[in-house]
């Protein structure tokens, strides 16, 4: 495996380029979400994720823990619905994978999203095929940790990754709903993209952009 690392700074600069995403694409998340869901996920990310960044602003992080265990904190207190919890859950399990270090080799950071990932599921109840964010996160870990394993860098892992999520999005498009708002359409849900399994394929996009582009 790859023995690139994250520092908390690139960290930082991937949860800014998250909250840039759901901020400018806060509309279009709405609407998908508008028709098989609550209509707030668009409006729930941007806040939550502007919330996350104010308070980075306010008070940086010098550990990948505090960083990324303060940001799932921030967006269960400050987001409705569902993603608030379930994006809170797979931070918060990040952080604690990542540890009280400057830095996060390639190695660790898969572990870790390996258990942000279990979190998920344990919080969610939901599998792959069900119509949610479990459908681009799980294809985004497993086609990150292929990639290390094939002696890819961790640049390569990112972008094998944000690619495996938008994939996994694109395939919630046919999909009958079986958790959440959506699965109360029963067949209407299909014909439509998951707004959960979109904003995956943005985190893992956004990471993919800051390892290439660490400098913005």
């Amino acid at each position: 495996m790859s023995g690139d690392a994250l520092a908390v700074g690139q960290l930082v600069e991937w949860l800014s380029r998250f909250r840039d995403a759901v901020v400018d694409q806060q509309a279009y998340l709405t609407e998908l979400d508008s028709a098989i869901g609550d209509a707030d996920h668009g409006t729930n990310m941007a806040r939550g994720m502007t919330a996350v960044m104010a308070k980075v602003d306010a008070e940086p992080p010098t550990t990948a823990d505090a960083l990324l265990k303060g940001a799932g904190m921030t967006l269960v207190s400050s987001v409705g619905g569902a993603s608030g919890p379930l994006y809170g859950t797979l931070l918060l399990r990040l952080g604690m994978g990542c540890g009280g270090s400057d830095t996060v080799d390639a190695t660790t950071f898969a572990q870790a999203l390996r258990a942000g990932l279990e979190g998920v599921v344990a919080r969610g109840k939901a599998q792959p095929g069900d119509k949610t964010m479990i459908d681009a996160l799980t294809p985004a870990l497993a086609a990150f940790e292929q990639a290390l394993e094939g002696d890819g860098s961790l640049a390569d892992a990112a972008v094998a990754a944000a690619t495996a999520a938008e994939e996994g999005r694109d395939a919630t498009y046919p999909l009958v709903a079986r958790k959440g708002r959506a699965s109360y359409l029963g067949d209407r849900s299909a014909g439509h993209l998951d707004p959960g399994a979109t904003s995956t394929a943005m985190l893992f996009r956004a990471l993919a952009d800051t390892v290439a582009d660490p400098l913005g």
